[in-house]
């Protein structure tokens, strides 16, 4: 089992050696920004909903060194291609990096070129936003060279690199959570209004398992996209600015009345979410995230078989709750379990995936962690 932080040996010392190795040189700055796991309120953030991710101790490291020219070179320990070229230009893995760098200058901040260096224990394709981390990694490496880059200028910056540079028009939350978490708990965010809100979050006795399917997990591929458009067409259809200032939606293709049901119903789950869990009502927690997982698989359709077994397995196995986490279409699910039954939860989730002929799924544990920051 992936244990935190267990992956993170040694990350520094390896991306500084990537980039001497990479540029001949040694790095002038690292930023480190971890990966997410949003425990409720998914696919709410570009709804202007709420969401209470934590950030994960799981990270991205990126080691920066200015140019003397505007480009920008990127080297990754996970790619076997490297990237160099005009930052507006980057697209595909490389966006994320060089995209942001696009960004910054394009909200008006100095950014000379830049050789990139990355390395990163995050599970790509695994819905715990490693390309948020790669994107907060790299701006906070480069703020180091610049004097200093305010958070919120980081997160729009990533956003912005993620929808135009990759075309993944991601919704802010997992930008924001890279940005702002603290260690310990987690970060209510209400996009409505932008606020954020620390929840202590100690579920003593209890693990936040997580079981990654191995199914790749791609925004960019269009799926992800068409469900924020048919979120876009309902609001406009009904003169309204977001589906949170909706109860339902009683006019229309009964995608839209799904796609409504879905975010109106997981907002008050996430509200109810935070009282739970402020009362150590742990089994109210749980069954949240149950229910939560049935509005995705139902009403807004972007979980799948892989997904939906290792819920099933989980609560089978006596897990309190459990719910894919992320955007879903692959990715991660999630179990709140008591500790002393993790190991047979997991050997269960892997026997069921070896019955159906799958991949062995892979494991980590889920804990609260601090946000971005120069290390």
């Amino acid at each position: 089992m992936n244990l935190p932080g267990s992956t993170l040996t040694g990350m520094l010392s390896s991306v500084s050696a990537l980039f001497a190795e990479t540029f001949g040189r040694a790095p002038e700055r690292v930023g480190r920004a971890p990966g997410r796991l949003n425990l409720i309120g998914e696919h709410t953030d570009y709804n202007a909903g709420l969401c209470l991710p934590i950030a994960l101790p799981h990270s991205t490291y990126a080691a920066v060194a200015p140019r003397v020219d505007r480009l920008v070179h990127v080297v990754s320990a996970q790619r076997t291609e490297p990237w160099e070229g005009e930052a507006a230009e980057a697209t595909g893995w490389a966006g994320y990096a060089a995209g942001v760098v696009w960004a910054l200058r394009e909200a008006g901040i100095e950014v000379p070129g830049v050789d990139i260096a990355v390395d990163s224990a995050v599970p790509q394709g695994a819905g715990l936003s490693s390309s948020a981390a790669l994107e907060c990694a790299v701006a906070v490496a480069v703020s180091g060279l610049v004097g200093g880059i305010d958070p919120d200028t980081v997160v729009a910056a990533g956003v912005r690199a993620e929808a135009e540079a990759v075309g993944a028009p991601t919704g802010g939350m997992d930008q924001t959570v890279a940005m702002y978490a603290e260690r310990g708990h987690a970060l209510l965010i209400d996009f409505a209004d932008g606020s954020r809100r620390n929840v202590p979050w100690h579920p003593d006795g209890l693990t936040l398992l997580v079981v990654n399917t191995g199914v790749s997990h791609a925004l960019a591929d269009g799926a992800y996209a068409a469900r924020r458009r048919e979120c876009e067409t309902a609001c406009a259809e009904l003169g309204i600015a977001s589906l949170r200032e909706v109860d339902h939606v009683a006019e229309g293709p009964e995608a839209w009345k799904r796609r409504a049901r879905h975010v109106t119903s997981e907002n008050a789950r996430v509200a109810a979410f935070v009282e739970a869990i402020a009362k150590d009502d742990w089994s109210q927690a749980g069954a949240l995230m149950t229910a939560s997982h049935r509005s995705l698989r139902d009403d807004y359709e972007v979980s799948r078989a892989e997904l939906d077994l290792a819920v099933e397995v989980a609560l089978a196995q006596g897990a309190l709750g459990a719910r894919m986490t992320g955007g879903g279409f692959g990715g991660c699910a999630l179990a709140l379990v008591a500790d002393d039954q993790v190991l047979d939860l997991t050997r269960a989730v892997a026997t069921a995936y070896s019955h159906e002929g799958w991949r062995a799924p892979t494991f980590l544990v889920g804990e609260a962690s601090g946000a971005a920051e120069l290390v």
